[in-house]
């Protein structure tokens, strides 16, 4: 199994994630966008058995808007780190954390709420697919 390795921004929380993701794209909802300070947020979804903080547990900062979403960030530089979505059962494990890890992302989801137009060929989501308790909606690129 492929384990991978990454860290906040200044390096003092570390996390390791092992096998392969459940699934990878982008989010386009106003939460993400806001929290990220970009357009769009790249994720990398997890079970929470893959995700491993192996250094500064200690100075992990977790913030929820929502219930469904447990951000968690460096105290000492603010970097984020990943996010808790315990209504899905999964870790998003931003994918500019783990560097070494192959992006390849499947899908967007909250196209809806897109502030920057994708023509990538990708399923595009007005929220999130059926399986992941969404409408299932498709969006036009």
């Amino acid at each position: 199994m492929a384990t991978y390795h990454g860290k906040c921004f200044c390096g003092c929380v570390e996390v390791e994630v092992t096998g392969d993701p459940v699934a990878m794209g982008f989010c386009h909802c106003e939460s993400c966008r806001s929290w990220s300070a970009a357009p769009l947020n790249g994720f990398t979804l997890w079970k929470p058995e893959s995700v491993k903080v192996t250094k500064g547990e200690d100075q992990i900062l977790t913030y929820n808007k929502t219930p469904q979403s447990f951000r968690k960030s460096c105290k000492v530089c603010g970097g984020h780190i990943m996010t808790d979505h315990p209504t899905f059962g999964l870790m998003d494990v931003y994918a500019a954390t783990i560097p070494t890890l192959k992006f390849e992302p499947g899908l967007h989801v909250f196209y809806s709420e897109k502030t920057l137009r994708v023509q990538d060929g990708l399923p595009k989501f007005a929220d999130f697919p059926t399986d992941f308790g969404g409408t299932g909606t498709m969006l036009e690129e």
